[in-house]
């Protein structure tokens, strides 16, 4: 079967369901895979933090990961 006949059987099961659980799940797929999304479903606080974390790397103020591992390897 070519791309666009699987395409045409997918749009037609689509259409035919009552089920909002397999809408909900073909949204989320799209949600996941569009390319201006690359976050996800993350928080926004978690979004932010992140892009915080990195301004704070790429201006030299990050802990190598074996310095940070003298400092709590108590804890490991």
């Amino acid at each position: 079967m070519d791309i666009q006949t699987e395409k045409i059987e997918l749009a037609k099961r689509l259409l035919d369901t009552e089920d909002q659980t397999i809408i909900d799940a073909v949204k989320s797929i799209f949600k996941n895979f569009d390319a201006d999304n690359k976050w996800g479903d993350l928080p926004e606080k978690v979004i932010s933090d992140v892009e915080e974390s990195l301004r704070q790397i790429d201006a030299g103020m990050g802990i190598p990961h074996h310095k940070a591992r003298e400092t709590y390897k108590k804890w490991l």
